[in-house]
């Protein structure tokens, strides 16, 4: 009968143990790589944990290592591209540092955002990847002294949640520029948040008007289309209503490339033309944006990056840092297509 015949249930610490002829804290000693074991009792060990199927118990490690090395990506929305391409790499970012991320849809919702800053108590999370839509910023910095957190779109004062996204000034500068040099003179941009100053549409609506300005170009918050989800339908209907705005510019930027795509659309049942009447810019990179007609300019994040100094900044708080909250820019590049150029 093998060691496993006529025992019921999964392998034990003790079987493992008993078969290798070792104790229990030198199975421990090599279930956790530490190096105060002998080579061959190492071997040995292995060989009895591979011949019996062992695997240690989840529970016992979380309950010696107070973690359960699982943290959440809690985001308004799930169901918008760019969104499902960061989630991705954050789990791969994840994966790589032995943790696993749930995903958690808020609506923009302030209980569940609420929730989300808590650190979902009951659940078992070490830490949370965060980007809030409606929470009180005050109440938010005051929570995060006491849940490991990593905000993405925008930061926090006095609190120690990281902030970890493009440059959105470089980016709107750059963005600025090339429709400069494309002969572009009057500069819409579509996606202003004024009721959310360190928004990330609002951020970036700031910066192409200090660029404007700077290139002696016409600009003024009468230029700024203001929106609220960047989605497809608010794009093109925004367009709709300021179509008194946009026949008198040759460009459009857009906070988000969803806003550029339901922009276009609007734009399209309105005959004006993309890009010879006027060019449009998104951010975010998404694969539609690839295969649009016409293909989508874009600004877009490395997402690797931005996941890898993500779950290093989380890790640190989880650690226990309780430092205040670093700003952390990851690159960016303007990815050239058809919207923005009738010569690409």
């Amino acid at each position: 009968m093998s060691e496993t015949e006529g025992r019921a249930g999964p392998a034990r610490i003790k079987d493992v143990a008993a078969l290798a002829g070792v104790s229990l804290k030198t199975v421990t000693n090599v279930v956790h790589e530490r190096p105060n074991v002998r080579e061959e009792t190492r071997a040995r060990v292995r060989a009895a944990i591979k011949q019996l199927n062992y695997r240690p118990s989840l529970i016992g490690r979380r309950l010696r290592s107070g973690r359960s090395n699982m943290v959440t990506l809690a985001v308004p929305f799930i169901d918008e591209p760019y969104l499902g391409a960061l989630a991705h790499a954050m789990i791969s970012a994840a994966s790589k540092r032995s943790f696993a991320v749930l995903i958690d849809e808020t609506a923009g919702r302030p209980e569940r955002e609420r929730e989300a800053a808590s650190g979902y108590p009951g659940h078992g999370i070490d830490g949370v990847i965060y980007s809030p839509l409606a929470m009180d910023t005050e109440l938010m910095a005051a929570m995060s002294h006491d849940t490991p957190m990593v905000l993405l779109g925008e930061p926090l004062q006095d609190s120690t949640a990281d902030y970890v996204a493009i440059g959105n000034e470089e980016s709107a500068r750059e963005v600025v520029d090339h429709l400069a040099g494309q002969g572009r003179r009057r500069v819409a941009f579509l996606g202003g948040q004024p009721d959310l100053r360190t928004g990330v549409g609002e951020l970036r609506a700031t910066a192409v008007l200090q660029r404007l300005t700077e290139l002696g170009l016409p600009g003024g918050r009468g230029l700024v289309i203001n929106s609220g989800r960047f989605s497809r339908e608010e794009g093109e209907l925004r367009i709709q209503q300021s179509l008194p705005i946009l026949t008198a510019c040759d460009a459009l930027i857009c906070a988000s490339d969803l806003l550029a795509i339901g922009a276009m659309a609007g734009l399209r049942k309105a005959g004006i033309r993309v890009p010879d009447d006027l060019a449009v810019v998104g951010w975010d990179n998404i694969v539609d944006g690839r295969y649009h007609t016409p293909s989508l300019t874009s600004v877009a994040p490395d997402l690797d990056a931005l996941a890898d100094t993500t779950m290093n900044a989380l890790m640190s708080r989880i650690e226990g840092d309780r430092s205040p909250s670093g700003n952390y820019r990851v690159p960016h590049r303007l990815v050239l297509r058809e919207s923005s150029s009738s010569y690409w």
